[in-house]
């Protein structure tokens, strides 16, 4: 007998003995959409946003409160998603090249192949990396085309003679994959959404599929808090001159844009949501639906307004605050977690549902223990949230949340520092680094976050 079969048999023999089989690891589904701020669904209590699919989601599975990520930037959060990793470990973002190649043979989606799941991926990777066409036993990477300055950068793609938007083409894709999944063997689908995310060089910014002309058609949406000028006047000059700002005057300026791109904005959640009911849909008709995990959560937060500002980029928690989920059919349904958790969460809590072993490079935790009956307790006190892209239009910045607190400073001025109570504050209005009476609080920050800068350097 030749070499490569002795060594399958091996490997299928080696997954008996650790007693993986379909019947025991489930298929799991990972949902990542763009931009969609922590309370943009129905669930976490927007009043005004239609997502019942969402909802249902978060009614019968666990959802957390107060999830995160390190990260609020797509490309750096993305490579944290897959890599279990901080910014400042893996060192991607935007301007640096491609991933390096040790943490992709690290990541997620090479170990859960590598593991006998039948994996795919659809939709937006985010990361730069020549070798994705290897990454996923099927997979198509792709985004909004930025070379069209209108609808075209979302409707480019066909489903038979029909142009259609990226999300419904996503939609369906994920649904030929879940027909088409081989039956021996458990699967990994990644699934990552261009939406809601705004087409930057269209003046209109967000588009959408026709049918959801009417969804908001006579809602009128109220300003954003902070919406006062002295929030914006207390911004240093970097940021008051910066992306946010210029992102603010495409979307937010004038009442006018604002009521529209709200509209546009919520549109694309809710298309999003009714793909998440025709996947669900399409479990059911497979027979997949009582042992299929789905994992849904957002690469950032998003201002809509707030301190007349727009886009992601920086600490406060409109940028790092998003939605997660985690439905599994074969658990305790129905509960709400307060830990604190993390982008960098998914890899170990996918491998966990595996039943596989984290690699000791990860430096997320896993989920899973809110599964179970007991609830679980993370035990993670802070986390360390970056933005380490040197650009001039982003000021780079990094800090330290706690549940209650938050400490950040901007990395090429690190004299101006920030310091919030969240528990009595937690629109961060307040900022206390420059009141006496919190100054030993801000040294005890201070000096939290540089210990654990130094935890994740060695």
């Amino acid at each position: 007998m030749g070499r490569i079969p002795i060594l399958t048999i091996v490997f299928i023999l080696s997954l008996d003995l650790l007693g993986f089989s379909q019947d025991d690891r489930p298929n799991i589904i990972f949902i990542l959409t763009d931009d969609q701020r922590w309370d943009a669904l129905g669930f976490a209590g927007n009043q005004l946003i239609h997502t019942p699919e969402m909802d249902r989601l978060a009614a019968e599975g666990i959802f957390f409160e107060n999830a995160f990520v390190t990260t609020p930037i797509c490309a750096a959060s993305r490579a944290s998603i897959l890599t279990g990793t901080y910014e400042r470990t893996h060192g991607y973002t935007f301007g640096q090249g491609e991933i390096k190649q040790p943490f992709i043979d690290q990541s997620y989606p090479a170990l859960m192949r590598n593991s006998g799941y039948n994996t795919g991926f659809f939709g937006k990777f985010g990361v730069n990396y020549s070798g994705f066409e290897e990454l996923f036993d099927i997979g198509e990477n792709y985004d909004r085309l930025d070379r069209y300055k209108d609808r075209r950068g979302y409707f480019y793609k066909t489903l038979g003679v029909d142009t259609v938007h990226l999300t419904r083409y996503t939609g369906q894709k994920a649904i030929e994959f879940i027909r088409q999944a081989p039956q021996e063997k458990p699967f990994m689908l990644s699934l990552s959404f261009s939406a809601p995310h705004a087409h930057d060089p269209a003046e209109e910014q967000y588009f959408w599929e026709k049918e959801f002309d009417s969804l908001y058609a006579s809602q009128h949406f109220p300003e954003s808090p902070l919406s006062d000028p002295e929030y914006f006047e207390a911004q240093p000059t970097y940021v008051r001159e910066g992306e946010n700002r210029n992102r603010w005057y495409w979307r937010f300026d004038t009442e006018e844009k604002y009521q529209r791109s709200m509209k546009g904005y919520f549109r694309m959640i809710s298309e999003i949501d009714n793909e998440i009911g025709l996947i669900r849909e399409e479990l059911s008709k497979q027979g997949k639906d009582k042992n299929t995990v789905i994992i849904f959560m957002s690469d950032n937060g998003y201002f809509l307004g707030e301190r007349q500002l727009a886009g992601k980029w920086l600490m406060y928690d409109n940028s790092l605050r998003v939605p997660m989920i985690i439905y599994d059919p074969r658990s305790v349904q129905g509960r709400k977690v307060n830990d604190l958790v993390l982008n960098i969460d998914i890899a170990p809590t996918i491998f966990d549902l595996a039943g596989l072993d984290k690699p000791n490079s990860w430096q997320g935790l896993s989920l899973v223990g809110f599964l179970g009956e007991n609830s679980s307790n993370l035990g993670r006190e802070d986390f360390i949230c970056e933005h380490l892209w040197q650009v001039d239009i982003i000021p780079p910045s990094e800090g330290l949340r706690t549940k209650d607190w938050k400490y950040f400073r901007y990395i090429n001025d690190p004299q101006h520092e920030e310091l919030y109570d969240l528990k009595s504050d937690p629109l961060e209005k307040n900022n206390l680094a420059l009141n006496p009476t919190f100054n030993s609080r801000l040294m005890e920050m201070r000096r939290k976050f540089e210990n654990k800068e130094k935890e994740l350097r060695n």
